[in-house]
C-alpha cells in the first residue's frame, strides 16, 4: 500500500539516494544539507510516496505566494507506471488549492519527452510562453 505524505527528517537519506538513481535529468541531483534547509523553511514542501517502509516517489511544491511550482518529481523506476507520479501530482494540486494558488508549474528538463508526456497526461501543457531561465551559483 503506497502511502503519500510530507517528507520527515528521516526520510531524506532515501530521497537523495532516490534522486541520484531515478531523478533527471537534472544539473545536480540534490543532497541532504539543501534538502534539510527546505524542510526547515516549509515542512511540507517536500511530498514523498512510502511503499513498505521504502520511499519510492518524490515531489517538491514550492509556493511563493505567487506561483506554485512542481520539482524534483521522481519514482524508483521499479514502482514506475503504477500511478504514483499522478498520485503525488494530485496531493500537490490538493495542496496548492488549500494555499489559494491559481497557476502551478512544472519545471521540466526541455528534453524529457517521457516527463514531456506524462505532464500532458495530467492536465499540464507547454505553450512556450513562459520559458524558464536559471543560472547556477
Amino acid at each position: 500500500m503506497i502511502a503519500i505524505r510530507s517528507a520527515t527528517p528521516d526520510d531524506l537519506a532515501w530521497v537523495v539516494d532516490l534522486w541520484n538513481r531515478a531523478a533527471g535529468p537534472t544539473r545536480r541531483a540534490g543532497q541532504i544539507p539543501e534538502t534539510s534547509a527546505l524542510l526547515a523553511r516549509d515542512a511540507d514542501a517536500l511530498i514523498v510516496a512510502e511503499d513498505a517502509g521504502e520511499i519510492v516517489g518524490t515531489l517538491i511544491v514550492g509556493w511563493d505566494g505567487w506561483r506554485c511550482h512542481l520539482y524534483r518529481l521522481a519514482v524508483d523506476p521499479a514502482a514506475r507506471r503504477s500511478g504514483i507520479a499522478s498520485r503525488l501530482v494530485a496531493e500537490a494540486r490538493a495542496r496548492a488549492a488549500a494555499l489559494g494558488v491559481f497557476r502551478i508549474d512544472a519545471m521540466v528538463d526541455g528534453d524529457n519527452a517521457r516527463a514531456h508526456g506524462f505532464w500532458a497526461s495530467v492536465g499540464f501543457d507547454a505553450d512556450g510562453r513562459d520559458q524558464r531561465w536559471s543560472v547556477l551559483l
